[in-house]
């Protein structure tokens, strides 16, 4: 598995589980079929309601906490100091865990809540050890830029949909001109753009799927994915983006679909 080092040194896996809307027994199986075949990075986040499940997962799964690269995230209502405090301590007790690798903003306030508070209360949170690494999602430039000017630490992650038919490569650009690494959500565009024509004949010429293609995309800028999937066939495709790459004018043909 490749990794990308954040703008504090730590190691990010590029490829994560994605497991917004997986639920219940669905989320645990697909969680603990994950781990087995070789991830260690699983994104989740306070408001999609799996966490217990996942984190059931990994205590049952013969993995080290250690080898894991967890994400999760605190939900736009909850951003005053307190508040983050608290979902914060509820997202590590229904994980089963002591800390996360990488915490993250999921929404900018909207309740008007200064990004200064918030911020103070990451940092804070970091510096008892229950946030290895902390970030932002769905920010734009101007609130990356505030975000960075606030931290005492470095603002390692905005995690935003990026995809070949949701391209926003100013944003891209600006978050890695500032040492910003951009996850990518919505990878797949929910299924919706794998039939593709552009997309469907590159694959076609490298023998490999749209998935992948549309993904290695994605890699190739240097950017996370978290594609989510359950079934083992998924979740073995979501892997194999090492080893063959998309040739220069691919990805410029792709950059310009939109």
């Amino acid at each position: 598995m490749r990794n990308l080092r954040l703008a504090d040194g730590t190691l990010m896996p590029q490829i994560g589980l994605g497991t917004w809307e997986l639920r219940g027994d669905a989320c645990k199986s697909a969680v603990k079929n994950a781990i087995n075949l070789g991830y260690t990075h699983i994104d989740t986040a306070w408001l999609y309601q799996n966490q217990r499940e996942i984190g059931q997962a990994i205590v049952e799964s013969d993995i080290n906490r250690s080898n894991l690269f967890i994400t999760s995230k605190i939900w736009r209502t909850e951003l005053s100091y307190n508040q983050v405090l608290t979902q914060c301590d509820e997202i590590l007790s229904q994980l089963q865990m002591d800390y996360v690798d990488l915490l993250l903003i999921h929404w900018p306030s909207d309740e008007n809540i200064p990004l200064s508070e918030t911020i103070e209360a990451f940092n804070y949170i970091q510096s008892q050890g229950k946030a290895i690494s902390i970030g932002v999602s769905n920010f734009s430039n101007d609130l990356i830029d505030q975000a960075k000017t606030i931290s005492k630490t470095p603002i390692n992650v905005n995690q935003v949909p990026y995809h070949i038919r949701h391209q926003t490569p100013n944003l891209l650009n600006h978050c890695q001109e500032s040492n910003v690494v951009v996850t990518a959500y919505c990878p797949l565009g929910r299924t919706q753009i794998l039939k593709e024509p552009l997309l469907t004949k590159i694959a076609k010429r490298h023998n490999k799927s749209t998935a992948k293609v549309a993904l290695l995309w994605l890699i190739q800028k240097n950017m996370i994915v978290i594609p989510k999937a359950s079934s083992t066939e998924h979740l073995k495709d979501n892997l194999d983006l090492f080893g063959w790459e998309l040739s220069e004018d691919e990805v410029k043909q792709l950059d310009n679909i939109s």
